[in-house]
């Protein structure tokens, strides 16, 4: 592997904020890891009767929200509608279906729709539009 590749995959794991990265190619492969003094972010939503949704008050509330958690398959950043002036795909409260879309993760320039693995009802959005996620992340709760 070229140190050109290499440092294409640095620069993709600065630019979006990873802490580890892994590529394959032939026979070759290479990890990248850091480490990361900031744990991850998780943001909670709870109905508003203005805008559908708002933050909870403390981070405690994963412990409160049940149900089914839809996972990230992949590292990447994710996009929670299909272009910036587009509505979400989906919304707090809303009824989804097993294998309708629930965001985009583009990871090394492809775009991977990410979809219900079951239906229900859009409990909780654990992720913010833009934000890096990694692999097995929890993305949404599903009840």
């Amino acid at each position: 592997m070229d140190s050109e590749k290499i440092n294409q995959l640095i620069k993709l794991l600065n630019e979006h904020g990873l802490t580890e990265i892994e590529f394959s190619e032939g026979d070759q492969s290479i990890r990248i890891k850091r480490q990361s003094s900031s744990p991850a972010r998780t943001t909670f939503l709870q109905p508003s009767p203005s805008s559908g949704i708002i933050p909870p008050e403390s981070a405690s509330a994963e412990a409160e929200v049940s149900g089914h958690r839809v996972r990230s398959p992949m590292v990447g950043t994710v996009y929670l509608a299909p272009n910036p002036e587009a509505p979400p795909y989906v919304s707090l409260g809303q009824e989804v279906k097993k294998g309708e879309i629930l965001c985009i993760i583009e990871a090394m320039k492809m775009m991977n729709h990410i979809e219900a693995d079951r239906s229900g009802v859009i409990k909780a959005r654990l992720v913010d539009n833009g934000t890096p996620v990694q692999f097995n992340q929890p993305l949404f709760i599903i009840e």
